[in-house]
């Protein structure tokens, strides 16, 4: 018995400290843009190193030689 007049105090401590984080984030903007995180994935910058697109986009007779690396792998 003793040991909830400790826990209980306690408890309430840590839920109104976890909301106060939760209307800390909501008021600094951290809930403003949930779909910007997601479609990032989608518009990922381009490797500068990989080469293939602009090969391909090249007529065939202006290819430059092949280098003697081996190509880059993820």
């Amino acid at each position: 018995m003793p040991a909830l007049y400790v826990m209980i105090p306690a408890a309430l401590l840590i839920v109104a400290i976890a909301i106060y984080i939760f209307f800390w984030a909501v008021d600094s903007g951290q809930y403003d843009d949930l779909d910007g995180p997601a479609h990032s994935i989608l518009f990922d910058d381009q490797d500068p190193k990989h080469t293939a697109a602009v090969d391909q986009a090249q007529a065939p007779g202006e290819r430059p030689e092949p280098k003697d690396q081996a190509p880059p792998h993820a």
